[in-house]
C-alpha cells in the first residue's frame, strides 16, 4: 500500500477517533509517525485538515469536507480489492460493536468458524453494554437489540427471538408460580437492558392483556440481570437467547410459557452515509446463517 493511501486511511481514522496514537496503531504506525504522515498529507492537499490542541484533535471545516469525499472512495477501494481477488478472501481489520453478554454467549463461540474462513482478517470486538458510537469509534458493524434509535443508520435484520419470562426455582418456590398474567401483580420484577417498559403485555388466543410491574431492582448489564434472577431476586423478562443457557441447566425456568410476549429483534447496524465493508457484510451474512441453525 503506498504512502498516500496509508495517509488517507489514517486521516479517516484520526477524524473518527480524534486520536493520532489510536489511529496509528490500527495501521501499524507510532504516534509520531502518524502525526508526520498526516502533516505530509496536509502539505500535499494544501490546507490544514485538523486543529490540534493539547486536549483534542478535531477536523477543520476543510477537513470535514475532505472526509466526506474520501470515505466513499476508501470503501469503494475495499470493495474493488475484494471483488478483484475473486476468492472471497477478506483482509484488513473488522471492528464489531456488541454487548458483552451477547458477545460472550453467542458470538465468540461462533467466531472460530468465521475466522477460519478468513484467516487474513483481523477482528476487533468492542464489547460494551453502552451503545457504541459507530462513527467516532470506527465501528464497521454493530449488533443491536430492540428498536433502532438511529434513523440515519443502515441496518439488516439478523434474527428475532421470543421474549420470555424467567425465574429461579427457589424464587418460585417461595413466591409461587404465576398461572396468569394478572398473578404477576404480586411478584417482583427485575428490570434489565432487555426488559423494556414496566408494563408487560401478553397475548393468547387473540386476547391481549397488560400488567404493570413493580420493581425494586434495575440492572444496566444483561449478565447482571440474569445473575439476579438466578439468585432468586425476582422474575425477569428477556429474550430466549439471553437466558438459553440457564434454562438448559435448570437455574432458571420459564414463567407463563403459554403466553406470547412478542419478540426481540437483533440487527446488524452500519453507520449512516457509509458503505458497509465487505468484511462487515460477510460477517452479517455469517450470523444470519449461524442463527438459522438455532
Amino acid at each position: 500500500m503506498n504512502d498516500r493511501l496509508i495517509a488517507l486511511r489514517l486521516f479517516a481514522r484520526v477524524a473518527r477517533t480524534g486520536s493520532f496514537s489510536g489511529a496509528g496503531r490500527e495501521v501499524g504506525l507510532s504516534q509520531p509517525s502518524a502525526s508526520r504522515l498526516i502533516s505530509a498529507l496536509e502539505a500535499d492537499v494544501g490546507v490544514a485538515l485538523f486543529t490540534r490542541t493539547t486536549r483534542a484533535v478535531t477536523l477543520t471545516e476543510a477537513g470535514a469536507r475532505y472526509l466526506e469525499r474520501i470515505e466513499p472512495i476508501l470503501a469503494a477501494l475495499d470493495e474493488a480489492d475484494h471483488d478483484a481477488r475473486g476468492t472471497g478472501e477478506l483482509r484488513g481489520t473488522l471492528r464489531i460493536g456488541l454487548s458483552s453478554g451477547f458477545g460472550t454467549r453467542e458470538v465468540i463461540p461462533r467466531l472460530p468458524r468465521y475466522m477460519n474462513r478468513h484467516p487474513a482478517l483481523r477482528i476487533e470486538l468492542l464489547m460494551d453494554d453502552q451503545l457504541q458510537n459507530l462513527v467516532t469509534e470506527g465501528v464497521d458493524v454493530a449488533l443491536r437489540f430492540g428498536v433502532l434509535a438511529d434513523s440515519t443508520a443502515t441496518a439488516k435484520r439478523i434474527m428475532a427471538w421470543p421474549r420470555v419470562l424467567a425465574a429461579s426455582p427457589a424464587y418460585l418456590a417461595q413466591a409461587g408460580t404465576p398461572q396468569t398474567p394478572s398473578d404477576l401483580a404480586t411478584h417482583t420484577a427485575i428490570i434489565g437492558p432487555m426488559s423494556g417498559a414496566s408494563d408487560w403485555s401478553f397475548r393468547k388466543n387473540g386476547h391481549v392483556t397488560s400488567v404493570h410491574m413493580n420493581s425494586k431492582l434495575m440492572i444496566t448489564i444483561h449478565e447482571g440481570s440474569i445473575a439476579a434472577a438466578v439468585a432468586g431476586l425476582g422474575i425477569i423478562p428477556t429474550s430466549l437467547v439471553g437466558c438459553r443457557r440457564e434454562l438448559a441447566d435448570g437455574t432458571l425456568v420459564r414463567v407463563l410459557p403459554e403466553w406470547d410476549m412478542g419478540s426481540i429483534e437483533i440487527h446488524a447496524v452500519f453507520a449512516g452515509g457509509r458503505a458497509a465493508k465487505p468484511a462487515a457484510r460477510v460477517f452479517t451474512e455469517f450470523l444470519v446463517e449461524e442463527f438459522q441453525k438455532v
